[in-house]
């Protein structure tokens, strides 16, 4: 045993001196006893890139339809639907104008509100409805916020009831297009002109699009959207309009009180 030990222990030391005297052999047994864990590639992961806010606003792509005959105003029309041939071809710095004021008055960033501004005045030519009407419309019932939502579902920036008014919608991807800008700008602004037409004047118009006209008063939201109206007029034409006010009421909830059937049959 004493042998055995004393040779174990030889060993040893000339193993020691030959790791001292050899540090390759040290570090050959180094690798050999525990190899180098490999590290793991490094991924370089692409700069995400901001979509424009055009393309977060391009309406979706409606299905072909054949081209509507030109459009015969009743003698009765009222004349906000009428646009002369001055408003058709609204000049750029008139657009300037309203997009520089609402920009301000709501807070919205200078490109959203041009997009916002532009989507108005090519949707109010195509369909002969004036622009600030559709705008004064939209700041009142959503403050410029194309995400807004009521408690009864109405969507968007003109606050539009997608569940009744769904078939408007189908030619844009159904539904689901409430909350795009330019579809619900489009579509609220045909629910609009509809209901004008139908009730014979504009005051009757928005008595009808908040939800009102089972009721004997709108409470006041007919007289906001018009006041709104009257200063984005004075704003297109170059007069300087305060962009701040006093606070105004909140929107009415009449309209939301009315249950979908009774809104359905408006």
């Amino acid at each position: 045993m004493q042998h055995t030990l004393t040779f174990f222990g030889v060993s040893a030391l000339a193993m020691m001196a030959l790791l001292y005297l050899r540090p390759e052999v040290a570090h050959e047994a180094s690798q050999l006893l525990a190899p180098p864990h490999k590290q793991a590639p490094v991924v370089v992961r692409a700069p995400v890139q901001a979509p424009a806010l055009s393309a977060l606003m391009t309406a979706p792509t409606p299905a072909p339809a054949p081209l509507p005959a030109p459009a015969v105003l009743a003698p009765n029309e009222p004349p906000i639907l009428a646009l002369d041939e001055k408003a058709s071809k609204a000049n750029r710095k008139q657009q300037e104008f309203v997009t520089t004021w609402l920009s301000k008055r709501y807070r919205v960033a200078g490109d959203a509100a041009n997009m916002l501004v532009s989507t108005a005045y090519s949707t109010a030519r195509e369909i002969k409805l004036d622009p600030l009407l559709i705008l004064a419309v939209m700041a009142i019932e959503s403050g410029l916020n194309p995400f807004a939502e009521s408690p009864v579902g109405a969507q968007g920036l003109m606050q539009v009831m997608s569940k009744i008014h769904h078939e408007k919608f189908q030619d844009m991807g159904g539904t689901k297009a409430a909350l795009n800008p330019v579809a619900n700008i489009r579509v609220g602004s045909l629910i609009l002109k509809e209901y004008v037409k139908r009730g014979g004047s504009v005051e009757a118009g928005l008595k009808t699009y908040v939800g009102a006209a089972a009721f004997e008063t709108d409470q006041g939201y007919g007289s906001r959207v018009m006041n709104e109206y009257q200063k984005l007029k004075l704003v297109a034409s170059g007069k300087k309009v305060p962009t701040v006010t006093t606070p105004a009421a909140p929107k009415p909830v009449m309209g939301e009180k009315a249950s979908q059937e009774q809104i359905a049959r408006l």
